[in-house]
């Protein structure tokens, strides 16, 4: 608002303090004197000055005597709240400046009589003071409150919205993923102390571990891009099933948390329950419907941690066993289980060390023909030696590996290393490499291909062994990567036929080129009668299906008899030799001509298992 436009505005203002009376003096006076006339030229001067500095003002600048009525206020002022220029006149009222704001849509979110009383409360301190109000529309205005003699004040007003939202997206950004919107690890450990610090004696806090069960074979299979679609999926599903003051968070990769305070175990476990269930559900990512499960490890304060480090570690070992009973479940920290899981998570960072460093090494079983006890080829059988703990078999490995998602790694490297070993050998054996069901990927295929053209290994000299439980677990996909192997020339073997889940829709299901029968089929022949019927019922049946089997845990002569008599093709375990490093076999005077009579040892191996990696 100009301060020249016309009698009706005033200024109080002037370096003596005395502007207003020396220019109401000035008007009433008909005649001047040259000093008068000089002094009149001053304060015209003093005037422009004066109004051409509140004009170029960024900020708004307003007055208002002792009775709240206003002196002047600048152009900047009226821009601020959307208010017309001439819609605001000296001598107005505080109010009414504020009902004309309201109108405007710019008023403080308060009512105007709560905002009155805090104007008035200001006023009453008589100090300097600097308010940060939100206004109706949104904005955010920095009040500076400077008091004047007479009760009035001069304030300043600036808009800060910008700023204010920038630091809010930075202190957003900082606190929170980028990706899914969620608490990041930096906010959730801020809260997770304010949680435990002023929970009272009688609540307690609650803090979920999970964490999603095939979500790399999404990003691996679907590329980032679906990835990323996914992680904001289970953000939303995880946002929709917890309560107002419950904090999400997402600590990384596909990991996330839940702190729940005033909590008990009957609540924790309904919304660890609900949490497996909703992410169970099948997702759907751009027409391609996918299924990832999630674990769930719970730890509750202040049974199972006083502290944060010591909350997270308890629910990460909860989180540990749910994916070592099968993924897909949850479970609580239990006290007693503490030290085992901790010896098992010693095992899988020395396991990860293995396999970086070359620390893992293949042994190796002869596979016989029945009929005339020549060897045809070998199981590759992993082994690790443990500085510690001696030679680690594979019903030790692999769980370790599928649980801690080393699989494809371990399983690229023993599938690489089987292949380069046997494929040089003097009469061209067979191999055969069992594969743990994570390793189907769309990408398998692809895998094995590289590992033949790596060691010039034919394909028809390679043959895949999959459990039942493969086609089990996720029948169309597991299938599509068999049919693929099967395109490369690879032969494809059931493994472990007979172990008490076989069925003969699996076999149907899939043209396996080879199967081969459970030690447990063969370790109680020639003591109970009804073995060798149950082994040649089998048998026709692989027959019928013309698929040729394979008897494994072969021990004994007596039961070497029994396999012949039920027309098994093929026979292997521990009466032909027991697993050893290649350099054995090859110490002997040729692979071909190793039959029964060969009994090389190996290493002792505890039990009678014989899995492959």
């Amino acid at each position: 608002m100009a301060l020249r436009d016309g009698p009706q505005h005033t200024c109080p203002l002037s370096p003596d303090g005395a502007l207003e009376a020396a220019s109401s003096a000035n008007r009433k006076m008909p005649r001047t004197t040259p000093g008068q006339a000089s002094a009149d030229l001053e304060l015209q001067a003093r005037l422009l000055r004066l109004e051409t500095a509140l004009e170029r003002m960024s900020h708004g600048v307003c007055f208002f005597n002792g009775s709240q009525r206003l002196i002047l206020a600048n152009r900047r002022y009226a821009e601020l709240y959307d208010l017309a220029a001439d819609s605001i006149r000296p001598g107005m009222t505080l109010r009414e400046v504020i009902e004309l704001r309201v109108l405007a849509g710019s008023g403080p979110r308060t009512t105007p009589e709560e905002y009155h009383a805090w104007r008035d409360a200001v006023a009453a301190q008589d100090v300097a003071s600097e308010t940060a109000v939100k206004m109706a529309n949104g904005r955010t205005i920095i009040i500076k409150h400077q008091p004047l003699p007479d009760g009035g004040w001069v304030a300043t007003h600036e808009d800060v919205t910008e700023q204010r939202r920038s630091a809010e997206r930075i202190a957003h950004m900082a606190h929170h993923d980028a990706l899914t919107g969620l608490a990041n690890r930096v906010l959730f450990r801020q809260v997770l102390e304010e949680a435990l610090t002023g929970a009272a004696d009688d609540s307690g806090t609650a803090l979920l571990y999970i964490d999603l069960d095939r979500f790399k074979p999404v990003n691996d299979t679907l590329g980032h891009q679906a990835g990323d679609l996914l992680l904001r999926a289970v953000a939303e599903r995880l946002r929709s099933e917890v309560a107002e003051g419950d904090i999400v968070a997402r600590l990384g990769g596909d990991e996330f948390a839940v702190i729940r305070s005033k909590a008990g175990t009957r609540d924790a476990e309904d919304l660890a329950r609900r949490i497996v269930e909703a992410l169970g559900r099948t997702f759907e990512l751009n027409g391609h419907h996918v299924e990832v499960g999630a674990s769930v490890g719970v730890a509750l304060a202040p049974d199972d941690g006083a502290g944060p480090d010591e909350l997270l570690r308890s629910a990460d070992l909860a989180l540990y066993r749910a994916k070592a009973g099968g993924r897909s479940q949850h479970r609580f920290f239990e006290p007693e289980t503490d030290m085992r899981l901790q010896v098992s998570r010693g095992l899988e960072h020395d396991l990860r060390q293995a396999i970086e460093a070359g620390g893992l090494e293949l042994h190796y079983q002869p596979v016989v023909e029945v009929a005339t006890r020549q060897v045809l080829g070998f199981e590759a059988l992993l082994r690790w030696r443990h500085p510690e703990r001696g030679l680690v078999m594979p019903q030790t490995i692999i769980p370790l590996a599928e649980a801690s998602g080393m699989m494809l790694a371990l399983g690229d490297w023993a599938l690489h290393r089987a292949c380069a070993e046997v494929a040089g050998l003097a009469g061209r054996p067979k191999l055969a490499v069992n594969v743990s069901p994570l390793q189907l990927t769309p990408e398998f295929p692809a895998r094995v291909a590289a590992a033949l053209a790596a060691s010039s290994l034919g394909p028809a000299r390679l043959e895949l062994d999959v459990t039942e439980a493969t086609l089990l677990r996720e029948t169309e996909a597991a299938l599509g990567v068999l049919h693929k192997l099967r395109g490369l020339g690879v032969a494809v073997a059931m493994d472990g036929f007979g172990a008490g889940t076989s069925s003969l829709s699996a076999l149907r299901r899939f043209p396996f080129t080879r199967v081969k029968l459970d030690r447990g089929s063969v370790r109680n022949l020639g003591e109970e009668p009804d073995c060798a019927a149950l082994l040649r019922a089998i048998v026709d049946l692989c027959s019928v299906l013309r698929m040729p089997s394979t008897a494994e845990g072969v021990e004994t002569e007596e039961q070497f008899t029994a396999v012949a008599a039920s027309g098994c093709t093929e026979a292997q375990g521990f009466l032909f030799g027991r697993p050893a490093p290649m350099e054995r076999w090859l110490d002997q005077r040729t692979v071909a001509g190793l039959g029964a009579a060969n009994r090389m040892g190996g290493e002792a191996e505890p039990g009678a298992s014989t899995s492959t990696c």
